[in-house]
């Protein structure tokens, strides 16, 4: 297929990456230029802007925030009015994926494909992809999406629902990383080993993927280079925030996470994995 990428951080690249080896015409944008270059020693192109990214059967976007992607489909050169379909896989607001449902209803559509999985799992193409929007749009992206994950949850045919699912996903992940690290926390100060602690936790009731990745991380305090830098952790909990405010639901442990994840980003800096909240519970226990 003839397909542009927009968006070439860590996820992006690696997913971009993944579309070209799978034998897609690619022609890819960012806003920093050279990020592009390992791309086009695999075949890619350059678009010189967005829109000339968007002249292809499917244009898909990763892009840090709302402003990020409200540029590149509204600003010049814009791709609003292109023909490609629009597939973000972004995690933006509620209202913003609505606006976009609204507005590009009448160029080549919109499908809202945010994913789960950290970068290690956008290389091997393995990412989770949650998809809304009409049945036929996602239709079109099977083997896009064939190339970037190992499993695809359709959750209707309104695009917002995915992000909102997404947006639900990674309130519950942040829930998971605090608990760990109050927990460890806990044993710590009592004299077991974390490591003993994650091996027994993993090995009985909690050996869901989330609990494994993210015990290893707070058991070796390995919060730099950050796989998801911690002002991104925050911007997700203010769009879960959002969320729950339209939707009147009360929703008591984001406040506690939310305050964590700013806590690590003054005391840390802003390049921190947003597992760093478990510094935060150490440090509250004197350790």
């Amino acid at each position: 297929m003839k397909i542009g990428f927009i968006g070439l951080g860590q996820m992006g690249i690696a997913m971009a990456t993944n579309l070209i080896d799978a034998g897609h015409d690619v022609t890819v944008w960012n806003r920093s230029a050279a990020k592009a270059d390992p791309l086009l020693a695999r075949g890619a192109t350059l678009a010189a802007t967005p829109a000339d990214a968007a002249q292809g059967e499917v244009v898909m976007t990763m892009l840090a925030d709302d402003a990020a992607l409200e540029t590149v489909v509204y600003g010049e050169r814009g791709i609003r009015g292109c023909p490609a379909l629009h597939v973000s896989h972004s995690t933006i607001s509620v209202a913003l994926a609505e606006r976009l449902t609204a507005d590009q209803g009448n160029d080549g559509g919109f499908v809202s494909a945010p994913v789960f999985g950290r970068p290690p799992a956008a290389a091997a193409g393995a990412l989770f992809i949650v998809a809304a929007g009409a049945d036929d749009r996602i239709d079109r992206c099977e083997k896009l999406f064939a190339a970037i994950g190992q499993r695809v949850f359709r959750v209707g045919d309104t695009p917002s629902a995915a992000n909102l699912v997404k947006l639900s996903g990674n309130f519950m992940i942040m829930a998971a990383i605090e608990s760990m690290a109050e927990a460890m926390t806990l044993a710590e100060k009592g004299g077991v080993d974390r490591a003993m602690l994650l091996e027994v936790l993993t090995g009985t009731l909690f050996g869901a993927p989330v609990y494994k990745t993210y015990g290893e991380i707070l058991v070796e305090d390995r919060f730099t280079p950050a796989g998801f830098a911690a002002p991104l952790g925050l911007k997700d909990m203010n769009l879960v925030d959002a969320a729950a405010g339209t939707l009147r639901t009360p929703m008591p442990v984001l406040g506690v996470v939310r305050d964590h994840l700013r806590t690590a980003i003054a005391q840390d800096g802003p390049d921190v994995d947003w597992a760093a909240i478990g510094l935060v519970a150490r440090r509250g226990a004197g350790l």
